[in-house]
Order: C-alpha cells, then sequence, then structure tokens
C-alpha cells in the first residue's frame, strides 16, 4: 500500500479510536482491510455530523455541508489521487476500491443533516423512519458494502433491509438517550403522536418530565418499538462471516444494553447522558467475538422455519 495512503488511513484510525464511543469496540474485531475501510466510513460521517453538531452559523454549516458533499463527488468520481491533501477523502476512495461500498448512502446522510438544519419535527414513526434511515439506516447499508455476505447465505438478498433496520435500531435508541440534550439544543425527534399520547407534548427541557405525562410509558412505547427493530436486524448476522459478525454484535450489543439501562430507569436520560462502563462494553464485543449473538438468530430462525 503506498505510503500516503497508509498515513491517510492510519489518520482516519485515529479518529474513529478518539471519537467512536461504542462502535470503536465492534471495529477493532475487524480484520485489517476491513478495519481500515470502517474507519475511513466512519471519518467521513463523523466529519458530516461535526457539522451539523458543531457552533457555526446554520448558512456556514450549509456551505459546509455543500463543501463535503463535493469530496464525496470526488470520491465517487474516482477523481481523488494518493497525494490528495484530504486524509478522509483519500482513505474512503482506497477502500471504495477494494470493497463494493455504495457510496450513495453518504448522500443520504449528509441530506440527514440537512434535515437538522431546517429544524424538522415528525408527526410520525413512519415520519422519523426517513430521517433514521438517512443518518442511520445508510450507515448499515455502507458497512455491509464492507462486511460482505458470507457465500450461499440464505436470504442474503435481504441482508441491506436488515442492515438498514438495524441501524434504525440504534439511532432510536441514541434519540432516546439523548432526548434531553437535543432538548436543549433546540431539537425534538420522537414523533408528535406519540408525545401527545403520553402527555409530553410540553418537551423535556429539565431534569423531570413534564407534569401530568406518562414519561415511563412513553420510553416504555419507544423501548418497545426498537427491540422489535433489533430483532429484525439481527437477522443480518447469520450471513455475516465470523469477525464481520462480532463487529456488527458488538456495536449492536452496546446500544442493546443502553436501551436495558434506559428501560429501568426511564428518568436517567432526563437526568444526564445514560452510558455503559468501558469494561461492559469489552465484554460486549467479546461476546460478539464468540458468535454467541449469530448463533441464537440463527437457532431461532430455524426454529420458526419448522
Amino acid at each position: 500500500m503506498p505510503a500516503p495512503v497508509l498515513a491517510a488511513y492510519s489518520y482516519c484510525e485515529a479518529v474513529t479510536g478518539q471519537q467512536a464511543r461504542n462502535f470503536a469496540y465492534g471495529i477493532r474485531l475487524l480484520p485489517t482491510p476491513k478495519r481500515r475501510a470502517m474507519s475511513a466510513l466512519y471519518a467521513f460521517s463523523r466529519r458530516v455530523d461535526d457539522i451539523g453538531d458543531g457552533v457555526l452559523a446554520d448558512d456556514v454549516k450549509v456551505t459546509r455541508l455543500d463543501e463535503t458533499r463535493a469530496v464525496l463527488a470526488r470520491i465517487q468520481d474516482g477523481a481523488v489521487e494518493e497525494d490528495d491533501t484530504d486524509p478522509v477523502a483519500v482513505a474512503l476512495a482506497d477502500a471504495a476500491r477494494r470493497f463494493p461500498i455504495p457510496l450513495g448512502g453518504l448522500d443520504e446522510l449528509i441530506d440527514g443533516v440537512q434535515m437538522d438544519l431546517r429544524g424538522e419535527t415528525y408527526e410520525t414513526w413512519d415520519d422519523l423512519k426517513v430521517y433514521c434511515r438517512c443518518v442511520a439506516g445508510a450507515i448499515g447499508r455502507l458497512s455491509l458494502g464492507v462486511f460482505g455476505t458470507e457465500p450461499g447465505a440464505r436470504g442474503a438478498e435481504r441482508a441491506p433491509e436488515y442492515a438498514d433496520t438495524l441501524g434504525l435500531a440504534l439511532q432510536l435508541t441514541n434519540i432516546l438517550r439523548d432526548v434531553r440534550e437535543d432538548a436543549e439544543g433546540g431539537r425534538t425527534y420522537l414523533p408528535a403522536d406519540d408525545l401527545a399520547k403520553f402527555g409530553c407534548a410540553a418537551g423535556f427541557n429539565g431534569p423531570t418530565p413534564p407534569e401530568g405525562s406518562d414519561f415511563a410509558g412513553l420510553v416504555h412505547f419507544e423501548v418497545r418499538r426498537a427491540r422489535a427493530l433489533f430483532a429484525e436486524g439481527y437477522r443480518l448476522l447469520p450471513m455475516l462471516d465470523r469477525r464481520s459478525g462480532a463487529c456488527v454484535a458488538a456495536m449492536a450489543g452496546i446500544y442493546r444494553r443502553l436501551l436495558d439501562r434506559i428501560e429501568r430507569d426511564p428518568e436517567a436520560v432526563l437526568r444526564g447522558r445514560v452510558s455503559l462502563p468501558g469494561r461492559e462494553k469489552a465484554y460486549v464485543a467479546v461476546r460478539g467475538l464468540s458468535g454467541l449473538d449469530a448463533r441464537h438468530v440463527t437457532r431461532r430462525t430455524v426454529r420458526r422455519r419448522a
């Protein structure tokens, strides 16, 4: 591998190690070529997210997103040379030559961040799914381009659908975890229909639920929705090779445990960010490497067919 490309990958891996608090545990389980490609995807996605979440004026953010989309177009056109000054572009361009990555998913990610800048809100779950597919489902499909499916895997034609659904599960978990932080930033993601149903239309601007609301009921309702998405998305695992499956199981497993914590203490999300200690994340990664989750999904699928 040319030295400039190797250096570009090293930069992306450093970004991933420093900023991917949950995803890094799964990415580390991959063989070197896939780990590098996933780090390049993460570094580009991180750039897009940082523009949306940063302190710049909205018009400047729009300009930066347009510039980032132009970089993506250059990558898609094969116009990024190995000595380009943008290490993320160099690494992602190389990854796209090595793996069938559907780079249009990164256009969808930019679309999702632009939805945030427009201040869009969501009346129904179907509305919110559009946003979630842009910012998370697309990442699942991009990642599948790196992972690939095992030759002869049954139902592999549905792998992109399952990867997309798993992305939705992770994003809904994120939305629950960050409900207070998002409210402070002027954003509301949970569907307005759900908020009204549980008396939470007033929003979440403090460490306690809106007066007279059934906040716990709202959280448990969304947790059930997320669990159903996880159950469907986990059908991807038996289609992947051992280490790709371990990566997915580790990343998804960390979020499922976050969901467990939120379910046990719904109001915790109003008091601060719910997180897992490093040792628990490491345990989930080891469990993913053991293949336990994939074998469980396989047995459950076989029972359903029987």
